[in-house]
């Protein structure tokens, strides 16, 4: 069976309260569904702000929010083991999907990324988020860890391809994603020294390789523009310049909610999805970003107790490389709107307008949920 009705039994499930172990009962952990929803709210709060108070805009999100959530839900139901059998499956559909998308796919903003679905469109490159770091696990769970240097050669292989597809489309800041979250299972995994050095050591060649023939003219400007911004102030740096102002001008305490001037005066580019962030720093100013910033660290951080828990050497591999994925989007985004990384089009989780990326990260955390209650079970 696909879905299997458990009660995970705890060694201190009789401590718990009445609300814990319904949420047990329910496959869901009390940590991260209580923070996921507390995010959740905050974006729409910031999103409110950052649209002009559009209520058809914050309908929509609350819609995919909802959407996001029920996603979530329903994969916490499935087992770790019902996940480990379809990792290979969603990887192949993923991959073929990621394939039409450069014959057949819809062109938008000068990318190639969609694929219509007659009322929908859909990007394979989020479902790629999932699927790959569930291949990349499942090729290392029943194997002798550390990996041997030719096993970790066919899993540099196997996410190696994926995220040259999606770097094609143009989509570099996926690609990123994707090859973090391969990297991270590979590091995961116990990697040996030797293996590391050379795999830094192949990084050089590979990145100016990638400079030369694997980046666009504009991808590259972004990295130059990054060092020095002001070598084009109302072109590729404006967007950093006026982010950081925003940010900057948030001050201690910030303007207040609705007051922000750099976000309502359209000073701000994509203030509702990629640079979302500025707009809550001015708003909310420096106390707000940390408790921000401390709300993703309770997220970051029980999914991290989750991976150290988990009891097989695939859920652990998994549960590792979608919680310091997470942290990848949160860490590129901030230090993208920041001015401390290159503007890379990678929303912020929960926060930014968006619908696809945020049900892939819903889905993320349901299979965290998953190997969270599903440990020691019994049938009713």
């Amino acid at each position: 069976m696909i879905f299997k009705r458990v009660i995970p039994e705890y060694a201190e499930e009789n401590r718990l309260s009445t609300g814990r172990r319904v949420l047990l009962l329910l496959h869901l952990d009390f940590t991260l569904i209580t923070s996921l929803l507390l995010l959740a709210v905050v974006g729409l709060i910031v999103l409110y702000s950052a649209s002009d108070q559009n209520m058809e805009l914050l309908a929509k999100q609350s819609l995919r929010l909802l959407l996001g959530f029920v996603v979530m839900f329903l994969v916490a139901q499935l087992t770790p083991e019902t996940i480990k059998y379809w990792s290979p499956w969603l990887f192949v559909i993923g991959f073929i999907m990621l394939v039409l998308v450069l014959v057949v796919g819809d062109v938008g903003k000068g990318a190639q990324r969609w694929l219509s679905l007659g009322v929908l469109s859909f990007q394979p490159s989020e479902l790629m988020k999932i699927a790959l770091p569930m291949l990349i696990a499942w090729y290392f769970a029943d194997t002798v860890l550390p990996p041997s240097f030719m096993r970790v050669i066919g899993a540099c292989l196997l996410f190696a391809v994926p995220t040259y597809v999606v770097a094609l489309q143009p989509d570099l800041g996926t690609a990123m994603v994707l090859a973090a979250s391969g990297t991270f299972v590979l590091f995961l995994a116990g990697l040996r020294w030797r293996t590391i050095i050379i795999g830094i050591l192949l990084l050089i060649p590979t990145l100016w390789i990638m400079w030369h023939y694997g980046m666009h003219d504009y991808q590259r400007k972004r990295v130059i523009t990054f060092l020095n911004p002001e070598t084009d102030p109302l072109g590729a740096g404006y967007h950093i310049i006026q982010s950081t102002i925003a940010i900057g001008s948030g001050g201690i305490y910030g303007k207040g909610w609705l007051e922000g001037t750099q976000s309502h005066l359209d000073f701000l580019p994509e203030r509702r999805t990629d640079f979302i962030f500025a707009v809550f720093s001015e708003e909310f100013g420096f106390l707000g970003t940390l408790l921000l910033l401390l709300l993703y660290a309770v997220i970051i951080g029980r999914g991290i107790v989750i991976a150290t828990q988990a009891q097989s050497t695939y859920t652990r591999l998994l549960a590792g490389s979608i919680i310091l994925t997470f942290f990848v989007y949160v860490f590129i985004n901030i230090g993208m709107v920041s001015g401390l990384l290159p503007v890379v089009g990678i929303p912020l989780p929960l926060i930014s307008f968006g619908g696809t990326s945020l049900v892939t990260i819903m889905a993320s955390f349901g299979i965290l949920m998953s190997i969270a209650t599903h440990r020691k079970l019994v049938s009713t």
